[in-house]
């Protein structure tokens, strides 16, 4: 079952503006300074946290020079200066280099005691703990790509007997900076975010491919069908989070009988739409477990 933080409205999700926990830490390490670290780190200046108490490391000198003169963020010049000066250490690399990281930097964990927060998929608790030590506090996030525009997805998984109630709050708070925050209450649970939020933006955008493709096909000019195509998945996505109504009866209250919308809609239905998106999503699921045995059976 996936456990609701808080009740906000779909209009709070809609418009981002869900109660911030201003109990954010004094300092934030990003180990890593990629897509995800960047969207993160926008999204924290943006609520107005000290851009002198983020730091980040990473290998590549050019971002770290980008980042410090985009957001005035302070970088380091290795992972153990920021893990050292940090209360929260966000892990923000690829899972394959996940554990050569937590080799290096684990006696510097051990010695700080950080909160540590791992946006790496498929890399578990036990995992992260095996690498870094027992009893640190890790929770694990699943964020997605619309991260980057500050519209993202994140759903997040802790180990309660070694998390305080402020250290989750702590980290929904960094992970709220860059869209809306879920938590789920068992950690396999997460393939299933992957699923939806994770690989979701993709089922999207196939359908938006497609529409504008058929849209030329039918006789429209491609810039008309994009634009038609975008701006119409955004109102309904609008439709649906400022709505009090599910997206079924929103379907119902669009769909006039014997018209248009019925025809196309008793089309889909018969070729078997929702049974193909349950097939599609189940495989999704079923994939990220797959690749989480995968990476703990290689890397262990």
């Amino acid at each position: 079952m996936i456990k609701n933080s808080t009740q906000d409205s779909k209009l709070d999700l809609a418009h981002g503006l869900l109660t911030k926990d201003k109990r954010l830490p004094t300092s934030v390490a990003f180990i890593g300074g990629g897509n995800m670290a960047t969207s993160i780190i926008s999204g924290l200046i943006t609520d107005g946290h000290n851009a002198q108490q983020i730091f980040v490391s990473d290998t590549e000198h050019e971002k770290l020079a980008t980042l410090a003169a985009n957001f005035g963020i302070r970088s380091v010049s290795n992972n153990i200066e920021a893990i050292l000066a940090a209360d929260v250490v966000i892990l923000a690399v690829k899972p394959q280099v996940l554990q050569i990281l937590c080799t290096e930097i684990c006696e510097a964990v051990q010695k700080r005691s950080p909160l540590i927060v791992s946006i790496a998929a498929g890399v578990s608790l036990d995992l992260l703990q095996h690498w870094l030590g027992q009893d640190l506090a890790i929770i694990r996030t699943m964020p997605n790509i619309p991260a980057m525009l500050q519209s993202g997805a994140t759903a997040l998984y802790a180990d309660h007997s070694r998390t305080t109630a402020h250290q989750r709050d702590v980290a929904e708070s960094v992970m709220r900076a860059v869209g809306v925050t879920r938590w789920v209450e068992q950690e396999q649970l997460l393939d299933a975010v992957t699923a939806i939020s994770g690989s979701g933006p993709a089922y999207f955008f196939l359908v938006m491919e497609a529409m504008e493709q058929i849209g030329v096909d039918l006789g429209l000019d491609a810039e008309t069908a994009h634009l038609l195509t975008i701006q119409t998945a955004l109102g309904a996505a609008r439709m649906a989070m400022e709505s009090s109504d599910t997206p079924a009866v929103l379907r119902h209250k669009v769909t006039s009988r014997g018209g248009t919308t019925e025809r196309a809609l008793k089309i889909f239905e018969d070729g078997g739409l929702q049974v193909l998106f349950k097939k599609a999503l189940t495989g999704a699921r079923d994939r990220s477990a797959e690749l989480s045995r995968l990476f703990g059976d290689t890397n262990g």
